[in-house]
């Protein structure tokens, strides 16, 4: 293989590690558009080679996030019995769509995916901009509808997962401040550890149907692992917030860059 291309895989892993580390948006968001549009991997590949990343790169970050005690297990849980049923639905609605479509299944994924990058981000600055509205609200509501919402976040976000690996940090991360209100750190570090389990299970289902490319996987997770402890460490030292703002606005741009070109191509 090229060792320019290794290097760019490389260091596109702890760019994406540190990112996630540092802020909780979901590898899956950051990683998947970059593997498709950078490194011109097909979206169906990228997904599941992205779901594998994405749980090994959260091992260090997680870990290091339950030392300083940012984990609540009990969301865990709740986000778990959810989000596992809802991942093994999201990969048999993928597996439907490549038994329908065929090869033209990446376009189709282009598309969910550019609309993904497009409404998600919006709707987490949106999310930021009223949360402290919603906080009273939020801490009313813990005690009478934690485990059933939470689980009903946790199958949203599986089903997505499955079929896109977007879902894992981001759209999670988004609903906890809007729904709970949570405190940052605790959200963070919680959505991680719960990315672990739910990236495993669909990484481990994507690769049974052929959709990971290993050789990928290996060469970004030596950049991404380091990358996420890194980020983590960072946490507490770094404006995170002002990180995730300029994420959300590129991600948008890249969305609607990705969903132009796939249109452009169609006609």
């Amino acid at each position: 293989m090229d060792p320019a291309a290794i290097a760019g895989e490389v260091a596109l892993g702890l760019l994406v590690g540190t990112l996630v580390g540092l802020t909780g948006v979901g590898g899956g968001m950051l990683l998947l558009p970059l593997l498709i549009s950078a490194l011109g991997v097909p979206p169906i590949l990228a997904i599941g080679s992205d779901a594998v990343i994405n749980c090994v790169t959260k091992i260090g970050a997680g870990w290091f996030h339950w030392r300083r005690g940012n984990v609540n297990w009990r969301l865990v849980i709740s986000l778990a019995y959810g989000s596992i049923p809802g991942a093994v639905v999201g990969v048999m609605i993928l597996a439907r769509l490549r038994a329908t479509f065929g090869a033209g299944v990446n376009d189709l994924l282009k598309i969910v995916i550019g609309i993904l990058l497009i409404v998600v981000p919006i709707a987490y600055l949106l999310e930021k901009a009223t949360s402290a509205a919603l906080e009273v609200a939020a801490s009313a509501a813990r005690e009478y509808r934690y485990s059933f919402g939470v689980t009903v976040i946790g199958f949203v976000a599986g089903v997505l997962v499955g079929v896109t690996s977007i879902g894992s940090g981001t759209v999670i991360l988004m609903l906890l401040m809007v729904f709970y209100g949570f405190p940052p750190a605790v959200m963070v570090g919680t959505d991680i550890v719960h990315g672990v389990l739910l990236a495993g299970l669909t990484g481990l289902l994507q690769f049974r149907m052929g959709n990971v490319k290993l050789e990928l996987v290996a060469w970004v997770l030596i950049g991404s692992v380091p990358g996420g402890l890194l980020g983590s460490y960072l946490t507490n030292y770094l404006p995170s917030s002002r990180f995730r703002q300029l994420l959300c606005a590129i991600l948008v741009a890249v969305g609607a860059r990705m969903l132009w070109v796939t249109f452009l191509h169609a006609n």
